[in-house]
């Protein structure tokens, strides 16, 4: 349990030392690769403690590590909430939730075909 313990802080602080871009597009929407079943569980536990108490950037980073999606899910829901659309689109496309995408996807559509018939 210690070592877990140490592991899991260990982790966490070089997750939260080392910077995610916050472009639009992520590179990669594969967890990290070297992470046991039993890691992943330990940190998205942490994610989930830490989304639970408002800390949601570094739960995003976590998620996006894990690739849990319903954590990174749970994110996008955060997002939507506060009207940051494109922030709640990445998340939903990492957690391959097309289901919440959509709706996003169609504001940006009647956007452009907006800004096209005014040209």
């Amino acid at each position: 349990m210690k070592e877990q313990n140490n592991i899991e802080k260990n982790f966490i602080r070089e997750v939260s030392q080392k910077s995610i871009p916050d472009g639009f597009i992520k590179v990669t929407d594969n967890p990290v690769n070297g992470l046991t079943s039993e890691q992943k569980v330990i940190l998205n536990r942490k994610a989930n403690a830490m989304f639970n108490a408002g800390n949601i950037e570094d739960a995003r980073r976590i998620f996006i590590t894990t690739g849990y999606s319903d954590g990174l899910t749970r994110v996008g829901n955060y997002y939507s909430g506060k009207n940051e659309s494109l922030k709640a689109l990445k998340v939903y496309y990492l957690a391959h939730n097309s289901r919440n995408a959509e709706p996003i996807y169609e504001n940006i559509a009647k956007v452009l075909s907006a800004l096209l018939k005014n040209d």
